[in-house]
């Protein structure tokens, strides 16, 4: 078991993939069903009217942009930008073409090896075997 202070208030939790506590957790969910519904009710709205209607902090706010859990109407805004290529975007951390890029660049690294690399390998560790010489004579 993992056990980490949490970001947000400090306490130890056990991590479980998410860097702050199971009651922080709650609470974030709370705050961003928040802002889900004062833009549902208010399509449009910016960053800093939506932080002041709900209380929730401009960074929150942010966050849940680069989580690609809210979405910017505009295509050029001054918010965001591709972390790669410092396009403007709506979300997340990528435009469509890097994260197709990187996409492809992990796909790459990642790829099983062919059926021609796999027998090399097999012929090469077939050619190494070795034995005890006693074991042989018998």
């Amino acid at each position: 078991m993992d056990l980490r202070n949490c970001t947000k208030c400090g306490r130890a939790f056990a991590f479980t993939g998410l860097d702050v506590c199971s009651r922080c957790s709650t609470d974030d969910e709370a705050d961003f069903r928040k802002v889900k519904e004062y833009l549902y009710d208010h399509p449009g709205a910016t960053v800093t009217e939506v932080s002041e209607e709900t209380g929730v902090s401009e960074r929150q706010i942010l966050r849940y942009l680069r989580e690609s859990r809210i979405e910017i109407r505009e295509e050029n805004n001054c918010l965001l930008h591709c972390e790669r290529c410092d396009k403007s975007i709506r979300s997340g951390r990528f435009c469509d073409e890097c994260a197709a890029a990187l996409k492809k660049e992990f796909k790459s690294v990642l790829k099983p090896p062919t059926v021609k690399e796999a027998e090399v390998k097999q012929k090469d560790r077939t050619g190494t075997k070795m034995h005890i010489v006693e074991m042989r004579k018998k």
